[in-house]
């Protein structure tokens, strides 16, 4: 059997089970004819680059497919009646890749859902260079040269004497 990616963005308006359920219900599309999903994958709620459908964001999900086309047909069919699915892309594949997605991997990169990278501009340092900023330093403590200026001097007014 050919092997398929499907992605679909649903309504911001609903929760993510729902999306869940919708997820199901293409899943269970998909298996009835003899196909298999490879892997489902939940990308979150995102902001749109446009709007659709009066809407500015949409809950993603991906579906790695191995079915047949006809299933994936009834499945584009099913989801271009749902009214809760804004779009949806399939484009067929050589092969189910097997690492996590770029959208999951990138996710991974970034220490889950919000966890920031605080050392995001930094370059990876090897571990020498870690041990020598464990290290204790030698302070080498140059000389400084003091430059007095010179104080100005106000003489006090004559006969005010304090």
């Amino acid at each position: 059997m050919p092997y398929y990616e499907n992605v679909f963005v649903a309504r911001q308006d609903i929760s993510s089970t729902q999306v869940e359920a919708i997820a199901d219900t293409m899943a269970e599309i998909i298996t009835a004819d003899g196909g298999t999903v490879a892997r489902r994958e939940y990308w979150g709620l995102k902001s749109l680059a446009y709007r659709m459908k009066k809407n500015k964001k949409g809950h993603f999900v991906l579906f790695n497919l191995d079915a047949p086309i006809e299933s994936v047909r009834e499945m584009e069919r099913q989801m271009g009646l749902h009214e809760d699915i804004l779009r949806f892309l399939t484009l067929r594949s050589d092969d189910l890749p097997e690492d996590a997605s770029v959208m999951m991997a990138s996710r991974s990169e970034r220490g889950g859902r919000y966890g920031r990278d605080r050392d995001r501009g930094r370059p990876e340092q090897s571990d020498e260079s870690k041990a020598s900023e464990d290290a204790p330093k030698a302070e080498v403590a140059a000389p400084k040269a003091e430059v007095a200026a010179p104080k100005a001097e106000v003489a006090a007014p004559a006969g005010d004497e304090t």
